[in-house]
């Protein structure tokens, strides 16, 4: 019976350690995923800078035109990390009876960001970016889940003590998502709208200013939790 209680205990701290790997790779790829989303459409947009306009034109706008596969495996790449990212975050919060729903949220917005890659912006022949039907979906579904997904995690952030102080940031950012979102597709998307000029550092106001930093604040408290954790007695 001592040897079988040994073993148990044994396969338990062997569960718990694999449970850790899995969190703290995930917040690693909370935090590559987005330095390197962010560095990879600023330098696309820098060696195009005769053909792009980061100030008029969005980052999807990178997928028209040459080279534009690369702004689309950008996409795809930094989807797939924040799925893991949010994986690590669900497993790294304390449950709650519906925990699961803002990280499905999150993960959705993981999801629409492969959408974007599957069905990019294009350039018909007179230069002229458009979207042929499909692409407004993912961009919609990414910006809003990404909001109402920090939303709903900050009360389950609220309800555990080692992310507690940070439930008020992540409520606010994604109320501020959810605001910008609704002014943007107002003031900023539509062609004839008075900021549509500006589109693209709206944007990325959006997405550099409000979401990405919550993100990264959460991912490398999710990543001090997860060491801490493992660190010997």
């Amino acid at each position: 019976m001592s040897q079988q209680r040994d073993v148990g205990v044994g396969q338990g701290a062997v569960r718990v350690s694999e449970r850790r790997s899995v969190i703290a790779a995930g917040a690693v790829a909370g935090i590559v995923g987005l330095i390197l989303f962010t560095v990879t459409f600023f330098v696309q947009g820098l060696f195009r800078l005769e053909e792009y306009d980061p100030v008029a034109e969005v980052v999807s706008a990178l997928e028209a035109g040459p080279g534009g596969w690369v702004q689309q495996a950008n996409f795809v790449v930094f989807g797939l990390l924040t799925i893991a990212f949010v994986v690590g975050l669900h497993l790294g919060l304390r449950p709650t009876r519906w925990g699961f729903i803002g990280p499905s949220l999150l993960v959705l917005s993981g999801m629409a960001l492969v959408w974007a890659a599957a069905f990019p912006l294009r350039e018909d022949a007179a230069g002229v970016t458009y979207d042929p039907g499909l692409h407004i979906v993912g961009g919609m579904t990414y910006f809003l889940s990404s909001a109402l997904g920090l939303i709903v995690v900050s009360r389950r952030l609220a309800a555990d003590p080692r992310f507690r102080h940070l439930a008020s940031y992540a409520l606010a950012a994604g109320i501020t998502g959810v605001a910008l979102f609704v002014l943007m597709g107002v003031f900023v998307v539509p062609e004839d709208a008075p900021l549509h000029a500006w589109a693209g550092l709206a944007q990325r106001i959006v997405i550099v200013v409000v979401l990405f930093p919550c993100t990264i604040v959460l991912a490398l408290r999710l990543l001090r939790v997860t060491r801490a954790e493992d660190a010997p007695l």
